[in-house]
């Protein structure tokens, strides 16, 4: 299990993130955009500067929503390899056998 302070930081980072989504996009088209004058470009990219770092997408980390794991996580299942070992062994998971040849 994953200490909890750490479960809830990302937790914490995935909210910010939702919460200043549309603004981040809002600027990033206004940085990009080549039409646009420099001047107005360079003030999207020093106002996106300004924003707090766990707003952005990339610093949340996939966890596992079992143990909080955040190595070698399944994204289509939502979990780590070890909680979806376990779930599978005790037949928790409709459909998943344990191959053997």
């Amino acid at each position: 299990m994953a200490k909890k302070s750490a479960i809830e930081k990302n937790k914490r980072r995935a909210q910010m993130a939702q919460r200043y989504a549309a603004k981040r996009t809002r600027l990033k088209a206004i940085a990009d955009d080549q039409s646009l004058p420099m001047e107005e470009r360079f003030a999207a990219r020093l106002k996106l500067a300004q924003m707090p770092r766990n707003s952005a997408p990339t610093r949340v980390r996939n966890r596992c929503e079992v143990t909080g794991r955040p190595r070698a996580f399944y994204r289509k299942l939502k979990m780590s390899r070890i909680a979806l070992r376990d779930l599978a062994s005790t037949g928790q998971i409709p459909g998943m056998v344990k191959s053997s040849w």
